[in-house]
């Protein structure tokens, strides 16, 4: 299950996760955003159940959050644990980079 989190929701479902969180800031004008969605897509399907919730922020539509997390270019990957950004690749890359990323916080 792929995960939409928001202004309104941002508190709620990832800083206040129990679980690391992935989250993939985006919008819709964006190239390489729409070249990684289906790869957010497919790593939200194979990591569901496992320690970690994987989901979008529309960077436009959630400006608040963006802002306050410094989000200047998207598509941007950062995984926060324990309320807090832990780690960060901005740019298209190839899925096993996102996947090594993730590795790292499921177990630890």
């Amino acid at each position: 299950m792929e995960y939409i989190f928001n202004d309104a929701n941002f508190k709620e479902e990832v800083l206040n996760s129990s679980v690391p969180v992935f989250v993939d800031f985006w919008a819709t004008w964006c190239g390489p955003c729409q070249m990684m969605g289906p790869i957010v897509a497919e790593l939200a399907e194979k990591y569901e159940g496992k320690n970690i919730k994987i989901g979008k922020c529309n960077a436009d539509e959630n400006g608040e959050t963006a802002v306050a997390y410094n989000v200047m270019s998207i598509p941007n990957f950062t995984i926060f644990k324990n309320g807090e950004p832990v780690d960060q690749i901005v740019g298209g890359v190839p899925k096993e980079k996102l996947e090594e990323m993730i590795e790292k916080y499921i177990n630890g």
